[in-house]
């Protein structure tokens, strides 16, 4: 009856085995999360199911039917099956109740022996694993309890005690179910009695038998409900402040909360915060930023809790976070540019002012440059020379840079702008034409200052005097029959050196010339003499004053030559063989006193 019980215990189980298998590969495909939150946390209950091989490694000592005393061996249990119930405490420890079946019969399937053996064992205990390696599970346990036992020499099922001891592995596929193995060291004493005769069963062998061998096992877990683990400390981390500029210091905080209570202080908290060239094993710790580069930079933060020296050994017992911060890039400077006086005469200098502002108050260093001329100055200020510089709107740029290379500009605009004046020219000065004496009143003296060019004459002295520098120029003229004279005369005097020639144009310029300079002290230097092809008897006045150009002035003129002397002003005189002129003796009170 025991054998048929478990051939069936063992096929149901082994049946079993091989259809959860598939079930628990299939249930992989459950979403990430769930599934390894069921990987994670450890399980409440869990039901085993499997296939096991014993090997008793042992005998019965006693006598048998036909009297022998040899040790009579047990046979390898090949075909059996264990099962098992844990319900766990905690994450590691719990109670376990075991129960397992083995029978080995004649079969020819099985066996080739006539002897028959059995062991039906149940037994409680404790387990202890180590969950939390991912997935996998190692555990121990320690079992006693109680059993029947088949002899190998067809003793009866008889009652024993037992005891197990070893450990095993589960692999979880799912939320839910898991492979084990399992290896065990099995002990089970029983009794048999003495040999005996019994009028039901006929001839009962006795002794006592001591199986102490292996036992490996192979099935399936299915697990129920979970250990629910401590509450996992948290860390808040925080950088402040969150923005700032290159040598601006930031604080960064790390805050752990759900801490389990610790009234004996035998607790331990470590932290870490590692970025941004941060490397501290403190709760609080400042970044330095003044070699950062512009930028967002991370800083991560941990902490571990636990006894000291197993500080986050648990998963709970350790969290991380991160924060960040931002290194701002310097703002680059602003400018603006201006110059006194905005207009220059050639040769002369003007002050450049710079007004230029670092909004980080950086230190700030300053460059001018000029379109024309020369500017000179590092500083706020500048000198611009316009020596050199043509006429018209000179450009000035000025540009100040930080120590971070970062600059600006500013050109002098349109409203303050920089101009380089004309350079004054004096005008070109001419000759101006004065007053015009006539010598044609005078018949009998025609080339003779009279006083009727007094008044004219007076002026030009007067202009002298007035222009130092200036010189006076007076051209004589002469009419047609005093040229058609003196053409006749020239004609004479070439073939007689000794004839006089006079040429009344020049005779006319000599003596005003004359009159100037000895009766108004005029410097002789200063009136130069000249004649014109013009046709009639006058002097013509010019004022040349310095640095005009009389021939450039009055074309048509000719030098008069120096040994044209000035004729002497004396009265004109009578004689008995030369009678006055009726027209004489009424001749005017001033003309008189001229002569």
């Amino acid at each position: 009856m025991f054998s048929r019980i478990s051939k069936t215990v063992s096929q149901l189980l082994a049946l079993a085995c091989v259809v959860t298998i598939p079930l628990a590969l299939g249930a992989q495909a459950a979403p990430a999360s769930a599934k390894t939150t069921a990987l994670n946390s450890p399980s409440k209950w869990d039901l085993f199911g499997g296939y096991s091989f014993f090997d008793p490694n042992s005998h019965v000592d006693g006598t048998s039917q036909i009297g022998q005393k040899d040790p009579i061996n047990f046979a390898t249990e090949k075909i059996g099956s264990v099962e098992s119930l844990t319900r766990y405490l905690n994450d590691h420890w719990g109670f376990q109740i075991d129960s397992g079946q083995h029978d080995r019969y004649i079969d020819s399937k099985w066996s080739t022996t006539g002897s028959n053996s059995g062991i039906f064992t149940v037994q409680a205990g404790v387990v202890y694993r180590w969950p939390g390696q991912g997935k996998v599970t190692p555990w121990i346990h320690a079992l006693g309890g109680g059993g029947q036992l088949e002899g190998p020499d067809h003793q009866g099922y008889t009652p024993g005690y037992t005891f197990t001891a070893g450990g095993g592995v589960d692999y979880k596929l799912a939320p839910h179910w898991a492979l084990r193995g399992e290896g065990d060291y099995e002990f089970m004493h029983v009794d048999f009695g003495i040999p005996h005769h019994s009028a039901e069963n006929g001839w009962q062998p006795g002794g006592i038998a001591n199986l102490e061998g292996i036992r490996a096992v192979a099935g399936v877990v299915y697990s129920i409900g979970s250990i629910a683990p401590p509450t996992p400390v948290t860390l808040a981390c925080s950088a402040s402040p969150s923005l700032v500029f290159p040598g601006d210091p930031v604080t960064v905080t790390a805050t752990a909360g759900n801490l389990p209570p610790d009234p004996k202080h035998k607790l331990s908290v470590l932290y870490s915060l590692t970025g941004a060239g941060l490397n501290a094993t403190t709760a609080t710790a400042s970044v330095a930023t003044a070699a950062l580069a512009p930028g967002a930079y991370s800083i991560n933060c941990g902490m571990k809790e636990g006894k000291p020296g197993k500080e986050g050994l648990k998963p709970w017992e350790s969290a991380t976070a991160s924060t960040s911060f931002t290194v701002k890039q310097f703002e680059p400077p602003t400018i603006s540019c201006s110059v006194a006086p905005t207009t220059l005469k050639p040769g002369d200098t003007a002050t450049v002012t710079a007004v230029a502002v670092s909004p980080q108050n950086r230190p700030l260093t300053y460059s001018y440059t000029a379109s024309a001329g020369t500017i000179v100055g590092n500083g706020a200020t500048a000198t611009f020379s316009s020596v050199g510089a043509p006429t018209g709107p000179v450009t000035i740029t000025c540009t100040a840079t930080d120590d971070k290379n970062q600059s600006a500009t500013a050109t002098i605009n349109a409203a303050n702008t920089v101009t380089i004046a004309a350079p004054y020219v004096a005008p070109i000065p001419h000759t101006q034409t004065l007053c015009s004496v006539s010598f044609a009143g005078d018949k009998l003296r025609p080339t003779r200052v009279n006083n009727e060019a007094k008044a004219c004459l007076d002026e030009v002295a007067l202009d002298l005097q007035k222009d130092t520098g200036a010189a006076a120029v007076v051209v004589g003229t002469s009419d047609a029959k005093e040229k058609e004279k003196l053409a006749k005369e020239q004609k004479l005097a070439a073939k007689n050196k000794h004839l006089k020639v006079v040429d009344p144009a020049a005779e006319r310029a000599v003596n005003v010339k004359d009159y100037l300079v000895t009766e108004k002290g005029i410097d002789a230097s200063r009136v130069s003499v000249a004649t014109s092809a013009t046709d009639g008897q006058t002097v013509e006045d010019y004022l040349v004053p310095a640095g005009a150009t009389f021939a450039n002035d009055v074309t048509g003129t000719t030098p008069v030559a120096a040994e044209v002397k000035a004729e002497p002003r004396k009265p004109l005189h009578t004689t008995a063989a030369h009678k006055k002129p009726a027209a004489a003796k009424k001749m005017p009170a001033m003309e008189m006193k001229m002569k």
